[in-house]
């Protein structure tokens, strides 16, 4: 129960979902935690796309805390599902702004600030989506495949401080942003369909995205560094196939020759 005891953390995003889930099992496991959001529900209210928002976070932190360990930049905004042809500049500007701008931000100005303290992890919320096509809207997955390249440019960049740069890519997780998809499900009798296409056949729940948060925030991960860790159920360890068929071959005796 004190895997960061005595350490100091922001997350971002906390008002609901996985940023909110990370406050409270951080908290548990002995951290000191300012959540922010840009809406009520966190501790302190900040645009995470706002590089005077970010860096006066950051200073408040260390001045009331006397330093900074951890910084989750989780915050992000889906974008909705339109198409390429369907979006404009500002839908792009957005969400790219939210997104990208918010984990370099981050970056930026918690890098310094944890390699004060001799070291400690920056974790940044990408996404299944910013691996391959098909998880997200266009604007959405290119801004989480730019974060997890992002993560890889940091640790590079950050060598010798001690500081680690890690991404999340969760998959469908139950949070605010997946909300209407959610209701949809239930309103319509097919909430047994969510997250059918990964192996586990299930949908994620916040606190699973938490507690891989957890780990590459504690020493556990101390050699973990601009990695992209996958937390999907299984969802992007293949191409999409016709599983059920194909269980159904198995239990009829049927074979493809091979």
């Amino acid at each position: 129960m004190d895997r960061l005891k005595g350490k100091v953390a922001i997350v971002t995003g906390a008002a609901s979902g996985i940023g909110k889930a990370t406050v409270e099992l951080f908290r548990s496991e002995g951290a000191t935690v300012v959540g922010a959001d840009a809406v009520d529900g966190a501790h302190v209210l900040s645009d995470a796309g706002s590089e005077k928002a970010v860096r006066d976070l950051v200073e408040l932190v260390v001045k009331q805390h006397s330093g900074l360990d951890i910084f989750f930049a989780n915050a992000g905004i889906s974008g909705g599902f339109a198409t390429i042809a369907e979006q404009t500049e500002q839908d792009w500007t957005e969400i790219l702004r939210v997104n990208l701008i918010g984990p370099f931000l981050a970056i930026k100005y918690a890098g310094p600030a944890i390699a004060k303290r001799g070291g400690g992890s920056i974790i940044c919320t990408a996404s299944v989506a910013g691996l391959r096509s098909g998880a997200g809207g266009a604007a959405y997955s290119a801004s989480k495949a730019g974060v997890i390249n992002l993560v890889q440019n940091a640790a590079q960049q950050l060598s010798g401080s001690g500081v680690r740069v890690n991404a999340i890519c969760p998959g469908l997780i139950e949070t605010g942003m997946t909300k209407p998809l959610y209701e949809l499900a239930r309103a319509t009798g097919r909430e047994e369909r969510l997250g059918e296409l990964n192996p586990l056949q299930r949908g994620g729940e916040p606190q699973e995205i938490a507690s891989a948060a957890l780990y590459l925030a504690s020493d556990e991960a101390s050699y973990v560094n601009g990695a992209a860790l996958v937390v999907d159920g299984g969802l992007s360890s293949s191409h999409p196939t016709a599983q059920r068929f194909n269980l159904r071959m198995l239990s009829s005796g049927q074979s493809d020759g091979s």
